[in-house]
Order: structure tokens, then C-alpha cells, then sequence
């Protein structure tokens, strides 16, 4: 068996029960072979990771459980996760400084003042729930704080071994597959089932075993080494499949290579990304502090288990569904853009290649700028001098806190790239926005040891904190003057980051083309200040002495990042971050908090409210209502991203949320994120469907509104929910292929179900969002193959009625009559009896609190 497959048939075995697993669900797991994607197993994972964004939602179901349970003549105190569970405060972070002084610690405190709210929040979460841990502010992401803190590989409770295994509430959790530990991003509503005891339900996947050989280019990073596999991948269709790695180029691969590549796994599509323990693996766990007793133990567990991957040739490999080969020689330096992370253009064709956007008509890569305005310069004024934009000039250059950047190798190149430019002379533009957040402490503690921090700080690139920031628009507001020039001369200006989103308009509304780069590669954008540029044959700039600087001229050499990394990365800073987990920090353990069993909420409160999802919680589920007579909220196209349903950054002053924040007495600059706010059903409802780049073909262009058809009016997405809930009217949503794309967010379900949608309609759907839909009590249907709105004759201005029989069944056919007379038919996604128990019982939720 595949060595992912192991692991699942290991803890189906430990966790059988007879209810929950059964022991069929073990056999079928021995029998993979033939049983793959024809059955569903459960998989009960050994904890559950959270991070702020979504752990903040979760945690506020909880409480709202609690109050519910209370209600309902229970004890709230039994509501606890029975599942070992971690929180991670700091995932993300909100820049306000990005120029030294004003940068990190100023960072924090604005980080804290503004969120004191959500922080007492979770101080009161860890006194009363048991089983759960809360990892204070100013540590790390979630992503990197389980790498570096989290993890056990193996798990010993009471002198019993198991693999470790996680869950979590970020589509990114597969980055810990790296180190050998299974580990996928379920959404927020499976996670907290998940937490309550019961397991996670999965196809029993294809599993495509990818073949590393040869040796990677001296200038390819690991970063391009994970852009060509994505590309390779994404073409390998392994959608819904688990990807685990062997062959003799793995052993080249550092755990920090193995982590980045397997943190890419929801870019490529594939569930997971799965590198089995093997010696490079214990050779990390020792170098980042893990005891020789510990790693003994955990070494004679794993081969006796037959989970331990050996690196001699003569063993024997796992079958595979199928098997992708992939040379590392064959890997050059790459970027992806302009608007999708699986658009890959080598850095040697960038220039021609950005020339080819501009040309090409709008859309995935197309810009469409004329002809004869390609070449306009628009001057600007800043800072009392004069600069020129034009097509491709960059204005944003961040090296964020995505999961690349606990590679030390990229890091450390970024750092000795920049001391080389700036005692070559080089400089970057002051209106680019730079930042440097990294994703722990750790980081910045061997950027500082091997001496290259103040050089990334005198090109801009200052520390400004520890999370989630650029990549998910929480960037600073770009300079007035620079975004006036950029809309009054429809400049196509660039934002160029080392994370893993660039979706247009993500960054900053008027920045329109983003590029996934590695972080040295950022750094050497960022001094060249354009796309439009040849490495080979242009110079970065002018250094001193006027001579022409190229970037060959800068680039470090393997051996000099080989020989840094070792001297830098040591197993003292792990212990000097571990400690200081443990240690928190003076403002939180400072910080007061309620211990009352059930939280006390506060009425006035813009951050923490009591959601609605149990107001009508039920003792035994119902037969699923008929949809009578709907109307359609929304006509969407392919690729609806959980970023267009759902968004994650700042909310727009002319939003539905922004009247209400303003309306509770808030200003523009108290908004905060949406990110920040999730746990406000009445703010997060107001961002549904509330990203500006929303097409919804009823409008015709880019805008997040709708029309209420009874009046005729065009109004923003949440007044005409609002209008049809008064009414009484439900509603549904028409999309086209591949709905719920990206990262794994509840309240993309949460808040369409609170807008009042009773079912989606579309040709296809990611899985995650399919199954975090079942999870809130939204049908999804699927059109038959080749149907859909177009071929059906559906204007989407009809009503729609849908009948359910009492008793439903895995995929089976429903009848849809719309008010035109029209018949058609759809199929019901629900995959397993589970999934309909959940739905019938109005979402997994409310079937957990009746089990309380």
C-alpha cells in the first residue's frame, strides 16, 4: 500500500467502534487496490489545528453550542472538543508600519488594541474548554507554528505510540505532509465535528505516486522546484487525489523543500501531497531539537509499522494508482501570474511574456490594453521627486508570511541577495509598499545571526510582523499620489510576493497583475521596479562608479546559502522559540478574561456575537423542506472562488458591511478586516458575495451586486437577500464548473445559508466547498453532464421549485421546475448516508448539538 493509505488503514484499526468506523471500513482500506474511489471511509485524525481567521468562528460555535445546549434542557459544560485541539492567535496580521522604526513592535500593538476584543474571546475559550490549547499573539502562523511546535510525527499517550495525523481549518494544513505527518484542510463546519469526536469522511483516494529524479538547477529554489510540480501536477489531474513522492531526487529535497512543495497541494488540486518519514526527516527532527531517546523510539515505531521510507535502492516501492516523473534537472527559475498561481512563465520570458498579457483580449491572463497606449508613461510626484509608471511597474514587493518563507534556504537567499545589492550600490523605489513579514520568529532570529537583516531593511524590506498579511490583502494602503497616477492612466501596475494567492484585485483594487515569485526573485523585481525586464540581457540598475548591475552579478551560489544555513539554522533557535511559546508574552498573560461557563456576550460588540445557526435547533431531524418557487440571488460563471463568496480582507467603505459598522458608530479605520470579524454574523453576512471582482452575469461586469427581481432594483448582494427573506422568498445560486475554488472557508457556506440560500446549481464543485455546504444545510445539485444554464435555455430570471422525497439516496436525480414551464433534471451531491443525515438534520452543527 501507498504509505498515505497505511496511515489511514492504522487509525481506521486503533479507532474502530463498530458505530462511527466499522470493520468494513478497515477492509475496504486493506483492499485500496480495488476498493479506491469507490468507497467512503472514515478517517479520525490525532488532533486539530485552528488559526485565528477561522478558529475565531469555530470557537464562537462553540460558545453559541454551549447556549444552545443550555437552552435545551442540557449540561453546557459537557460542550468540549474531544479531539486534542490548537488555536493559533497571530495567523494574520493587519500592516499599519511598514518603514523602520514604526515595524514590528508598533505592528503588535495596533494588532492587539484593535483586536483586544477577539483576544479576550479566545483567553476565555482556553480557561473553560478543555482539550483545547491557545498559542498567544506574537508567535507565528498557524502553518509554521505546527512545523516548528506542534508536530509529534508520532503522538505517545500513556506509553502508546500512533502516527500523528491533523485537520485543519486552512486549506494549507497539507504543508505538514513534508515531515511525514497526514494532514489536510477540511473547512471550518467538518473541523468542528471533527473536534466533537466524530471523523472526517473521504472517498478512499487515488493515490499518484510522483517520481523525483535528477538534480535541481544551482539557480532554481525550492520555489521553482514547487512551480514546476504544480504545473506538472495540476496537468496530471490529481484533483480529489492524494500525490506522495518517491524516487532518488526525494532524498535531495531538505524537509524545509519537502513542506513548501506539499504546502502547494490546494494549488495543484490534490488533497494532500504525502513524503513518508525517512532519514532526512529524523536528520531535521534532531537538527530542530528533538531528543536522541524521542527519535529512537519514534524510528523503531515507524519501521515496525512499515511507515519508515528507506533510501536504499534495492527496497521495494508501493503501487500506485498512476505515476508522474519528474526531472529536477529540467527545473529553471519560474513565476506565476498574472492573476492564477498555476499560470507558470520562466523568468527568462517574463518580459515577452507580461508584453503577450497586454495584447491579449481580458481575462485569466489578458489585459487588453491597446496598441498604441502600451507605452504610455505617467509621471507622479513623490516625496518631492518625480517618478514614471507604466504597464508593469511594480508598486508592491512582499515577502509575506506564507508557508515558503520556513524554508531557510529561499530566506537566506533573499537576505544575501540584497547584501550583495546594497554594497553594489542598488537600491529600491520609495513608493514601492515592501515588507517583510515571516511566519515565526524564527526566521527572523537566522536573519539576523548570519548578518543579512539590515540589508533586506535598507531596501525596504523591514520586519513588520508575524502572520498573514499581503497575500491576503491586509497590505498597507499604497501612497495617495501613487494611486491616483495608477487609475487616471489605467496603468497595469504589478505586486510581486513569495506566497501562494494572486488572485486580481487581492492584493490592492488598483493593482491589477500579481506574480508568485521565490523571495530572492522579489527582492530583484523589487529593485528593478518593473516586470518588463530581461535578467540576461538588462541590468538591474546602476550601482556605484555608474557601472550596470545584472542580477547574475548578485545571485548567491548554492555553496554560499549551503554554508550560511548551516552556520544559522540550529537546533538553538527552535529551543529559544519553543520556550517562548511556553512563555507567552506580558500582554497576553496580562490579559483579563471572563471564566464563566457561558461566554457573556455583549450586545454592542462589532467583533464577538451569538450567530443564529441554532435558533432552531431541532431533537430529531426533519424530511428535507421543499424549495418553492425560489429566485435566483445569483448567475455566476466558472471558477467561483471561496475569495468571491467569502472575502478575507478589508472591507470596502461603500459596502453592506461597512454601513453597518458605520451605523454602530465605527469609522473607516476602525473597520478592521473581514478576516478579523468573522466572529460577526451580521458583518460576515454583509461580506458574502461582497468582493468587487464578483461577476455575476445578471450585472454584466465586475461588481458585488444583484437584482431583486419582484422590484427590478440593482442593489448590493446582502440588501436584495435581505428584501427576498422579508418576502419570504427562498433563493438559489446558478454557477457554472469548478464552484468553491480555493482556500477552505466556512463562512463561504455560513454565509450564503444566512442570506437565505437554500441550494446551489452548478456543473461541478470543489470538494471542500461541497461538502462545507452539506455541513450548513445547502443542497448542492449538480447539472447533468453536458447541461447547464445556457444549453437548458435558463435566463436565471425564472422561479424554481425542487422537490425532495422523504427518504434521499448518494447521487441520486431530482426534478427542477422553474415558473416558465420548464422540466430538468439535477443530481444531489451527497456522497454517503453520512452526508444526508447531515443534511437532514439541518447541517452537522445542529446534528452535534442534539448529540449534547
Amino acid at each position: 500500500l501507498p504509505y498515505s493509505i497505511r496511515v489511514l488503514f492504522e487509525s481506521s484499526i486503533r479507532n474502530y467502534d463498530g458505530f462511527l468506523v466499522k470493520e468494513t471500513d478497515a477492509m475496504n482500506i486493506l483492499d485500496w487496490k480495488t476498493k479506491q474511489n469507490n468507497v467512503e471511509v472514515p478517517f479520525c485524525p490525532a488532533r486539530v489545528v485552528l488559526q485565528d481567521f477561522t478558529g475565531i468562528p469555530a470557537m464562537v460555535d462553540f460558545a453559541a453550542m454551549r447556549e444552545a445546549v443550555r437552552n435545551a434542557g442540557g449540561d453546557p459544560a459537557k460542550v468540549n472538543p474531544a479531539c486534542p485541539t490548537d488555536l493559533t492567535v497571530d495567523h494574520s496580521l493587519q500592516i499599519d508600519f511598514s518603514k523602520w522604526p514604526e515595524t514590528v513592535l508598533k505592528n503588535q500593538e495596533m494588532e492587539f488594541g484593535r483586536n483586544r476584543e477577539r483576544l479576550q474571546f479566545f483567553k476565555w475559550s482556553s480557561k473553560v474548554f478543555k482539550n483545547i490549547s491557545i498559542i498567544p499573539p506574537e508567535t507565528g502562523m498557524a502553518h509554521q507554528v505546527n512545523l516548528e511546535y506542534l508536530s509529534r510525527v508520532v503522538f505517545e499517550v500513556k506509553d502508546f505510540l500512533y502516527p500523528d495525523s491533523v485537520v485543519g481549518t486552512d486549506s494549507h494544513t497539507t504543508m505538514v505532509n513534508g515531515l511525514g505527518i497526514l494532514g489536510w484542510g477540511v473547512g471550518g463546519i467538518e473541523t468542528e465535528a471533527v473536534m466533537l469526536g466524530m471523523p472526517v469522511t473521504l472517498t478512499l483516494p487515488e493515490v499518484v505516486g510522483c517520481e523525483l529524479t535528477g538534480a535541481a538547477s544551482p539557480l532554481a529554489t525550492s520555489i521553482d522546484i514547487v512551480l514546476s510540480i504544480t504545473k506538472h501536477l495540476r496537468q496530471a489531474d490529481v484533483a480529489g487525489k492524494f500525490v506522495e513522492f518517491f524516487g532518488s531526487g526525494v532524498s535531495q529535497l531538505s524537509v524545509a523543500d519537502r513542506t513548501t512543495i506539499a504546502n502547494m497541494s490546494p494549488e495543484y488540486g490534490a488533497i494532500l501531497s504525502f513524503f513518508p518519514v525517512d532519514n532526512v526527516t529524523l536528520k531535521h527532527l534532531k537538527h530542530t531539537g528533538f531528543d536522541k531517546a524521542k527519535l529512537e523510539v519514534m524510528e523503531a515505531y515507524l519501521k515496525a509499522v512499515k511507515l519508515f521510507r528507506s533510501d536504499e535502492s534495492s527496497s521495494r516501492e508501493p503501487e500506485y494508482s498512476q505515476v508522474v516523473q519528474i526531472s529536477l534537472s529540467s527545473i529553471i527559475p519560474y513565476v506565476s501570474g498574472p492573476k492564477r498561481s498555476q499560470d507558470r512563465v520562466a523568468v527568462n520570458n517574463m518580459k515577452s511574456d507580461f508584453q503577450a498579457c497586454l495584447n491579449e483580449k481580458a481575462g485569466v491572463k489578458g489585459f487588453q490594453i491597446a496598441v498604441e497606449k502600451q507605452n504610455d508613461i505617467v509621471p507622479v510626484q513623490y516625496e518631492g521627486n518625480e517618478y514614471k509608471l507604466s504597464h508593469g511597474c511594480i508598486v508592491i514587493a512582499a515577502v509575506i508570511s506564507c508557508t515558503n518563507n520556513c524554508n531557510p534556504s529561499v530566506m537566506l537567499a533573499a537576505g544575501l541577495l540584497s547584501k550583495k545589492a546594497v554594497e553594489a550600490g542598488l537600491v529600491v523605489k520609495p513608493y514601492i509598499r515592501t515588507s517583510l513579514s515571516p511566519g515565526s520568529g524564527m526566521v527572523t532570529h537566522y536573519l539576523s545571526s548570519s548578518g543579512v537583516l539590515p540589508y533586506l531593511s535598507k531596501l525596504g524590506f523591514e520586519v513588520v510582523g508575524y502572520g498573514c498579511s499581503t497575500c491576503v490583502g491586509n497590505t498597507a494602503p499604497l501612497p495617495e499620489a501613487i494611486r491616483n497616477a495608477i487609475k487616471q492612466g489605467d496603468v497595469i501596475a504589478c505586486g510581486v510576493l513569495s506566497g501562494t494567492k494572486n488572485f486580481e484585485g487581492r492584493l490592492c483594487d488598483c493593482v491589477r497583475a500579481n506574480y508568485l515569485a521565490s523571495p530572492p526573485l522579489v527582492v530583484a523585481y523589487a529593485i528593478a521596479g518593473t516586470v518588463r525586464i530581461d535578467f540576461e540581457t538588462e541590468p538591474l540598475g546602476t550601482g556605484f562608479n555608474g557601472k550596470s548591475i545584472y542580477l547574475r552579478d548578485i545571485w548567491p551560489t548554492r555553496r554560499e546559502l549551503h554554508t550560511v544555513e548551516e552556520e544559522c539554522v540550529i537546533s538553538s533557535m527552535f529551543k529559544e522559540l519553543k520556550e517562548k511559546m511556553e512563555k507567552g508574552n506580558k500582554r497576553w498573560n496580562l490579559l483579563e478574561a471572563p471564566e464563566s461557563t457561558l461566554f457573556p456576550w455583549d450586545l454592542k460588540s462589532t467583533y464577538i456575537r451569538c450567530p443564529s445557526f441554532f435558533d432552531k435547533l431541532a431533537k430529531e431531524p426533519v424530511s428535507p423542506q421543499p424549495i418553492e418557487n425560489a429566485h435566483v440571488l445569483l448567475y455566476l460563471g466558472d471558477s467561483v472562488t471561496t475569495d468571491h463568496i467569502s472575502p478575507a480582507g478589508s472591507i470596502a467603505r461603500s459596502s453592506a458591511a461597512a454601513k453597518y459598522l458605520t451605523s454602530k458608530g465605527l469609522t473607516p479605520r476602525e473597520f478592521n478586516s473581514y478576516g478579523a470579524r468573522r466572529g460577526n454574523d451580521a458583518v460576515m453576512t454583509r461580506g458574502t458575495f461582497a468582493n468587487i471582482k464578483l461577476l455575476n452575469k445578471f450585472i454584466g461586469k465586475p461588481a458585488p451586486k444583484t437584482i431583486h427581481f419582484p422590484s427590478g432594483q440593482t442593489l448590493d448582494v446582502f440588501e436584495a437577500a435581505e428584501l427576498y427573506q422579508k418576502e419570504g422568498t427562498p433563493v438559489i445560486i446558478l454557477a457554472g464548473k469548478k464552484y468553491g475554488l480555493g482556500s477552505s472557508r466556512d463562512w463561504a457556506a455560513k454565509g450564503p445559508f444566512l442570506l437565505g440560500v437554500r441550494a446551489v446549481l452548478a456543473e461541478s464543485y470543489e470538494k471542500v466547498h461541497k461538502s462545507q455546504l452539506i455541513g450548513i444545510g445547502i443542497a448542492p445539485l449538480q447539472f447533468l453532464p453536458g447541461e447547464n444554464p445556457s444549453t437548458l435555455g435558463l435566463t436565471g430570471r425564472e422561479q424554481f421549485s425542487i422537490l425532495f422525497p422523504p427518504e434521499l439516496s448518494p447521487g441520486m436525480t431530482l426534478d427542477i421546475k422553474t415558473s416558465t414551464g420548464k422540466v430538468f433534471s439535477v443530481i444531489a451531491l451527497f456522497e454517503n448516508d453520512m452526508e444526508i443525515t447531515l443534511y437532514k438534520s439541518g447541517g452537522s452543527l445542529n446534528f452535534v448539538a442534539r448529540r449534547f
